[in-house]
């Protein structure tokens, strides 16, 4: 026999209105009570017109430098998991490894599937990769990367603009030797941030020097050690660093400090992301704080409007960054000396 709305009303004791609202994800709908007749409706076979009830985040690694078990990522998760619960829509989670023999068929199969919406989770993907989900069949979103043909929907972080606010906060301080402390595996956000750095230099008619590139590992331990052996060459350093990330200047900030360098009387740094280690470093790190949890919450919103027809228009929507001044950046405008912050330190 076939499941209809009053047959569903009749088994949850909501009113038919109430159903169909919460069938097709309207406001107005309490979320307990629309989760309760989701719940029900799947279990009595029930499709919706639209066919989706269900939000797949697929976490796409390359190498799984980027992407993996860290506050930042966890974060989104969380943000979007909310989300998806308030909206009524379950959520599942699936991880999609480039580097897997099966990884062609399980991006065949998830491009075939229109039960579920996807949202792509794509920190690690290249153009040449991001080509392929043109297929998809159903409501498709990437998270925290973009593609400049406009092919895909997308949220993303506004990197380039963010490392050129933290160029502009070194340079008014006094700094023109600046270094650039680079992820040594390149995704696109961390190409923005260089650019944006530069455009702030260029302003001012500076310039990021060859010898102030320092290129590190992008795992906080690894960048350290690099850091180290980076340091024992005694090569001339610029006064401040920015950073790709949190886990590049806080590597390379433990590295200066057991060589002997005063942060910020000798070397000031700025990262990126705002992890929570941030707060409790010593010094303090200043960084651009990217809301995580927003992310994962802006994804759902829209993806959310795909299903229910509300956004037929391309759109990519920037994340901007709130910059977290701190105690890890020294100004030069201050007539005091290195060896005097030091002390008050």
């Amino acid at each position: 026999m076939k499941v209809n709305i009053r047959k569903i009303s009749e088994r949850t004791g909501f009113s038919p209105a109430t159903v169909s609202n919460a069938l097709n994800h309207k406001r107005g709908v309490n979320k307990d009570t629309a989760a309760e007749i989701l719940k029900t409706a799947k279990e009595m076979g029930y499709v919706t017109e639209a066919g989706i009830t269900k939000i797949k985040l697929v976490i796409y690694r390359d190498r799984g430098l980027i992407v993996g078990d860290n506050p930042f990522f966890s974060l989104v998760v969380d943000g979007f998991e909310k989300a998806c619960r308030e909206a009524g829509y379950e959520m599942a989670l699936l991880n999609l490894d480039r580097q897997a023999e099966d990884y062609e068929k399980q991006v065949e199969n998830l491009l075939l599937d229109q039960s579920t919406a996807i949202v792509l989770y794509g920190s690690e993907l290249t153009d040449e990769e991001a080509a392929i989900f043109k297929k998809a069949r159903t409501p498709f979103l990437i998270l925290d990367y973009w593609n400049h043909d406009m092919s895909f929907n997308g949220v993303f972080i506004n990197n380039a603009d963010a490392a050129r606010m933290a160029g502009e906060y070194l340079i008014k301080r006094g700094h023109t030797e600046i270094g650039y402390l680079k992820g040594s595996y390149r995704i696109k956000a961390f190409g923005s941030r260089s650019v944006g750095l530069q455009i702030a230099m260029k302003k001012h008619n500076l310039s990021l020097k060859p010898e102030y590139i320092v290129t590190l590992p992008v795992t906080m331990d690894d960048a350290y050690q690099q850091m180290l052996k980076y340091l024992d060459r005694n090569l001339k350093l610029p006064t401040a660093f920015f950073a790709d990330n949190d886990n590049l200047a806080l590597g390379a900030m433990q590295a200066l400090k057991e060589r002997g360098f005063s942060i910020p009387g000798d070397i000031s740094i700025i990262g990126f992301d705002d992890l929570p280690f941030c707060e409790i470093a010593v010094p303090r790190l200043t960084s651009l704080r990217v809301p995580k949890q927003d992310m994962g919450r802006l994804a759902v919103r829209e993806i959310v409007d795909m299903i229910q027809g509300k956004n037929t228009t391309k759109t990519k929507i920037q994340i901007c960054t709130e910059f977290m001044e701190r105690d890890s950046v020294r100004d030069l405008n201050d007539t005091k000396d290195a060896r005097e912050i030091e002390k008050e330190e």
